[in-house]
C-alpha cells in the first residue's frame, strides 16, 4: 500500500510505480485535483481507468467538483463508511471473499445480502402512480422495511418535516406540477434534512441524468423500471454509512 500526501502526489505515484485503485480522503479537492489532471496530461495510457474511491464519511459526495474532474480520466466511485470503502476496493482489487478473514467476509456479506440493513428502516416512497408505489412496497416490506408514501412532492415534503424516523427516500423524478428534481432541492434547504439519503428514481434514462440529479439533492440513481436486486443493494449501501 502506498501513501500520499496530497492529490498531486498521488496521481504522481500512481503514473510513476502504478496501481491498481486509488483512494482519496475528505480533505481531497476538485481544486487540488484540477491542476494536476490538466497538465500532467493524465489520460496517457499508463492510467487505463484506473478506479478512484472518493471516501468522505460526513454523507452526500462534498465536492462535485472532484467527482466531475475525476470522472472526465477515471472510473469513480464514492463510500459513505469504511464498511462500503472495504467493499469497494475489494471488488476492484479482485480479491476473493473465501480468503478474506472470517470478520470481513461476514461484513460484505451483510452489506449486500442481509436483511438486517433493511428490517425496521422506514423508507418514503414518492411516486404520482400508486402502481408504482405498490410494486415498490410490496418488495420492501418482504424485507421487513416501514413504507410510508406520498403521491407528489409538496406532501412528501410535508411528511418529512413531521417524521424524523424516515431513513431514506425514493424520489420519482417525472411528477407533475412539482417533480421530484424541485422536490429535493427544497428537501435539502431544511437543515434536518441536508443528510437524509435519497434515491432517484426515473422513467428517462437520459445521458446526465444522473448528474442533475446528484446536483439537485439526490446521493443515488436508479432508472424505471427498477431493479429489484439493485435497489435493494443501493438501500442497503446507503443505511449502512
Amino acid at each position: 500500500m502506498l501513501v500520499a500526501a496530497d492529490v498531486a502526489s498521488a496521481l504522481g505515484t500512481v503514473r510513476d510505480e502504478g496501481a491498481d485503485c486509488l483512494i482519496l480522503g475528505p480533505q481531497a479537492s476538485g481544486e487540488a485535483v484540477a491542476g494536476p489532471v490538466a497538465t500532467e496530461g493524465f489520460a496517457e495510457a499508463a492510467f487505463g481507468r484506473l478506479p478512484v474511491v472518493v471516501y468522505d464519511p460526513r454523507g452526500k459526495d462534498s465536492d462535485d467538483e472532484l467527482g466531475k474532474r475525476l470522472g472526465e480520466e477515471f472510473t469513480v466511485r464514492h463510500a459513505h463508511s469504511p464498511e462500503r470503502l472495504f467493499d469497494l476496493t475489494t471488488f476492484f482489487l479482485h480479491q476473493s471473499l473465501v480468503k478474506l478473514p472470517e470478520k470481513r467476509r461476514q461484513q460484505l456479506l451483510d452489506l449486500h445480502h442481509s436483511d438486517k440493513l433493511l428490517s425496521g428502516r422506514k423508507v418514503l416512497i414518492v411516486d404520482d402512480d400508486m402502481r408504482n408505489i405498490f410494486t415498490l412496497s410490496a418488495v420492501l416490506e418482504e424485507h421487513d422495511m416501514v413504507i410510508v408514501s406520498s403521491d407528489n412532492g409538496r406532501e412528501a415534503i410535508r411528511i418529512l418535516e413531521n417524521d424524523p424516523n424516515i431513513d431514506i427516500v425514493l424520489m420519482d423524478i417525472m411528477m407533475p406540477e412539482m417533480d421530484g428534481m424541485e422536490t429535493m432541492r427544497e428537501i435539502r434547504k431544511i437543515t434536518r434534512l441536508k443528510n437524509l439519503p435519497i434515491i432517484a428514481v426515473t422513467a428517462k434514462a437520459m445521458k446526465g441524468d444522473r448528474e442533475k440529479c446528484i446536483e439537485a439533492g439526490a446521493w443515488d440513481y436508479l432508472s424505471k423500471p427498477v431493479d429489484t436486486e439493485q435497489m435493494l443493494a443501493a438501500l442497503r449501501a446507503w443505511l449502512h454509512r
